[in-house]
């Protein structure tokens, strides 16, 4: 079994900041890319930012130059440095991991449980 846990979310003034971490443990043979997706209520799951195995990134437009994703390949760790943000940026925040459990086994994507962001004065 893959477990993504994500830890950061919290409540924020607009013009804040905070940093999402997401770890991924268990059965893991190779992590092609990991990102973080959010949905806000009454939305669809949208795409935030990703980044490869190889160091590629690719964010929303709606925040880049705004938000910031790394990765600790040693670790199996993503983070995702949010600045600036935004009413419109609260949202529930998913970890997601394309990964496969076995040289054996086709990739696939694994979630998070989700970590909530709020915007607020």
């Amino acid at each position: 079994q893959v477990h993504l846990v994500e830890s950061g979310g919290g409540l924020v003034q607009p013009g804040g900041s905070l940093r999402l971490s997401c770890a991924a443990s268990g059965s893991i043979f190779n992590i092609y890319a990991m990102g973080w997706y959010r949905q806000a209520p009454g939305k669809q799951r949208e795409l935030v930012a990703t980044i490869t195995s190889g160091g590629s990134t690719n964010y929303a437009d709606s925040v880049k130059g705004r938000f910031t994703i790394s990765r600790d390949s040693a670790k199996n760790t993503v983070h995702l440095q949010m600045n600036s943000l935004k009413p419109e940026d609260t949202a529930v925040y998913y970890c997601n991991g394309h990964l496969s459990e076995s040289r054996y086994l086709a990739r696939r994507d694994y979630w998070g449980q989700g970590t909530q962001v709020t915007v607020s004065l």
